[in-house]
């Protein structure tokens, strides 16, 4: 048994990003051909695409602004003409910001947050679920997070854009599943990835502690529970959040 993607096209948004660029390079793996979104970081959306050329799939880097609907859907035109249609929809992106306390937080920070959790996962259901629907199957995969569990102090507009977009996915979920769409989300814990691997920053005592496992997920463990939920492997898990987390949240029943 293995993760077959082959024949398959997926869109990555966030491609260039830290957990990004790992799901895009995974996903290439099991077969898919890749469009990477970026919003600026254009010459890492390139060599990406070079990368992932080498390894004999098409990748295609398209710009565009997620929190904006017209933006989307040209990204969707421009995918449909250089790659084709795209059969699994992968929502990495999300604005950064500086945390600090509801009190403290401008406003601005939550409505941001709502334009790159919330409005982003609308915005890409309505260019490429109707496809998917026309098709008779596809996936969503939203990327949340355990903090979406945790509700710690700093975390509000995170947190607030993150339960708002599970709530969309819920609701898709139940949606699109009679054409055979599934609508999932994965929900990583504090991940290693690149920029810790070459800071040396891979460890936090503190954090692992409390983490069943006892220690941080990777980017590629996470980027694994992606790959699985966009493959026939998981074609009738529909509407879960799937913690990726060494058991530091538990969604209870």
């Amino acid at each position: 048994m293995e993760i077959n993607l082959s024949g398959k096209r997926a869109l990555i948004t966030g491609a260039t990003g830290q957990l990004g660029r790992v799901i895009a390079r995974t996903l290439a793996s099991c077969g898919a051909d890749v469009a990477l979104h970026y919003h600026s970081n254009a010459d890492k959306a390139f060599e990406l695409a070079r990368e992932i050329t080498a390894l004999g799939r098409q990748a295609v880097p398209v710009q565009a602004d997620i929190t904006d609907k017209e933006s989307v859907f040209a990204l969707k035109e421009r995918i449909a003409s250089e790659l084709g249609e795209v059969d699994i929809v992968v929502a990495n992106a999300v604005i950064q910001y500086e945390w600090k306390s509801v009190l403290e937080q401008p406003e601005e920070d939550y409505e941001s947050q709502f334009r790159s959790c919330a409005m982003q996962s609308v915005y890409l259901a309505k260019a490429f679920v109707p496809g998917m629907i026309e098709r008779k199957g596809g996936r969503m995969i939203g990327i949340n997070t355990e903090s979406s569990m945790q509700n710690f102090p700093g975390q509000s507009a995170y947190v607030a854009g993150k339960r708002a977009m599970d709530g969309i996915y819920r609701v898709l979920a139940k949606e699109a599943g009679e054409s055979q769409v599934t609508v999932n989300q994965v929900a990583p814990g504090w991940t290693i990835s690149e920029r810790d691997r070459l800071e040396h920053t891979e460890r936090s005592e503190s954090y692992e502690r409390t983490v069943p496992l006892k220690r941080r997920g990777t980017d590629q463990e996470i980027a694994n529970v992606v790959a699985f939920l966009a493959s026939d492997l998981a074609s009738f898990i529909t509407g879960a959040y799937v913690p990726v987390s060494g058991g530091n949240v538990m969604p209870a029943i």
